[in-house]
């Protein structure tokens, strides 16, 4: 029997895993089947540019401090954060520009300036709900455990009296609209339900506590992109022993005597004394457990959303663009009719544009700056792949619009993309969804698998699959849960500094 954990994946979650691990006296060996670390937080290199191909803001960078503080060091010792402003610019389709600041009192005096006085007090009360929402589900539903019923009862007297101390009783589209009069805001704040990979008008108000997490304690930039937050990780798990393995597809999981005892490889096994997962949950269900064991886990019924994702090299404007920009349609709302509802591209998208630049401090071409673009879409059929034309009539629709606000020019070029098909074949089991299960029932959260695998001893999940969902820190937070609980079952040998 090996001396190791073996870590399946080197995405955030992953890294996390390791690190915690390692710091925690555990000899540790990471499989990574790409030709380097990040997952879904990766990079391409265009034109001798390196560009982030994932996500673009860093929310609760406390998640990451605490990872490096249990290795001897921090977050601010490993990489910059900014804070460029404004933070978000909404353009919407009557005309009206809202710039969403640093502070939640200099965006209440945005909203003040661009739609008025009583829009600026609405908009101040939901992000005080909102963090109500955080603070008393935030112990319970992402910091602790995978929530049970019995996480509810604690919050409260009885299950209905938690539920509704956390807004789950009612869709985040009612509250939004039963507390914010205002359309412009409604659409700014529905967009939080997208952060989740959900339907707002049928995931639980609960997920307006993300409201609160970006506008109330501050969505980030890190200087060099993301995926310098991926290298801090991986250099930290190298300085502690961790063997990182790329190139190394896994193939399947070793069973016997009812708990995991080797990693398959294409060039042969690899002993583990206890195996954290983060690849996506359906493919470790669908191909990488033995079958007697795979009913141990199971596919989200209703996969998140999908993404359109692009870079363009474009030709540096007399002013400035803003770090983030959001184009809205001209019906917000059916844009989670047709992901949701109609299973298809949505024909008028939200058009998502991050100006690395500015927002991380990534240095582009010498004539041109990288912008990275995305347009939400549903995750591939459980049949197959979803007809191209489909994805290519998406794109063309998202340049259109960035030509038409003037965040693009003709000639400039698309240098990279790539669609909910190719992040599906990329990420095995996913079917190109970004966050795993959406949230789209009061009792989503509770259908979301635990990072302890109590039918498979020695297994763990690590990943935006499982608890606590996706997102960076979520993620993070994932591997950290997964490495605790393993960490548990081991027994002690913990030399966190």
């Amino acid at each position: 029997m090996s001396d190791a954990v073996v870590v399946i994946g080197a995405g955030i979650g992953g890294l996390s895993a390791a690190v915690n691990l390692a710091a925690g006296g555990q000899r540790v060996v990471v499989l990574e089947a790409a030709a380097g670390p990040g997952g879904k937080a990766g990079v391409e290199v265009v034109d001798g540019v390196e560009v982030d191909t994932g996500p673009s803001v860093l929310t609760l960078p406390d998640v990451f401090d605490r990872i490096f503080r249990r290795a001897g060091t921090s977050l601010t010792e490993q990489v910059g954060l900014r804070q460029p402003t404004p933070a978000f610019r909404y353009h919407y389709p009557d005309g009206v520009v809202l710039d969403v600041e640093r502070t939640p009192e200099d965006t209440l005096a945005s909203v003040k300036a661009a739609l008025g006085a009583d829009p600026a007090r609405e908009l101040a009360g939901f992000l005080d709900h909102a963090r109500r929402i955080w603070d008393a589900g935030a112990p319970n539903f992402v910091y602790g455990p995978a929530p049970s019923m019995g996480s509810l009862l604690r919050m409260g007297v009885t299950r209905f009296s938690a539920l509704r101390q956390i807004d789950g009783l009612r869709s985040m589209w009612s509250a939004i609209t039963k507390q914010v009069r205002s359309s412009h805001l409604q659409w700014l704040l529905a967009r939080y339900a997208t952060y989740n990979g959900s339907d707002v008008t049928s995931a639980p108000a609960t997920l307006s506590c993300i409201a609160w997490v970006e506008l109330g304690l501050g969505g980030f930039g890190v200087e060099g992109g993301i995926h310098a937050l991926v290298r801090a990780l991986e250099r930290v798990a190298l300085g502690l022993g961790v063997e990182l393995r790329y190139d190394t597809p896994v193939t399947g999981l070793r069973v016997e005597r009812g708990a995991v005892r080797a990693i398959e490889t294409a060039s042969g096994a690899v002993p583990a004394r206890a195996v954290v997962c983060n690849a996506d949950v359906a493919q470790l269900a669908q191909d990488l457990l033995p079958p007697m064991h795979r009913r141990a886990l199971s596919a989200p019924s209703t996969p998140s959303m999908s993404g359109y994702t692009a870079v363009y090299r474009a030709r540096r404007p007399a002013v400035p663009r803003p770090a983030h920009a959001v184009l809205f349609p001209t019906d917000y709302l059916e844009e989670f009719t047709d992901i949701f509802r109609r299973d298809r591209a949505p024909r008028d998208p939200t058009v998502y544009l991050c100006a690395q630049e500015p927002c991380h401090g990534r240095p582009g071409w010498p004539d041109a700056e990288p912008l990275f673009v995305m347009a939400n879409a549903p995750a591939e059929p459980a049949t197959g792949p979803r007809p191209r034309e489909e994805h290519e009539v998406l794109a063309e629709t998202v340049r259109r619009r960035l030509l038409q606000a003037d965040l693009l020019e003709e000639a400039d070029p698309r240098v990279w993309s790539r669609t909910p098909t190719e992040l599906a074949a990329r990420f095995p089991g996913s079917r190109g969804a970004i966050y795993g299960a959406a949230s789209n029932s009061t009792f989503a959260a509770f259908g979301r698998p635990p990072n302890r695998v109590g039918a498979v001893p020695g297994l763990y999940l690590a990943s935006g699959s499982a608890h606590p969902g996706g997102g960076l820190p979520l993620c993070a937070l994932s591997g950290l849960a997964a490495a605790d609980a393993c960490l548990e079952d081991l027994g002690p040998a913990r030399r966190w500094a």
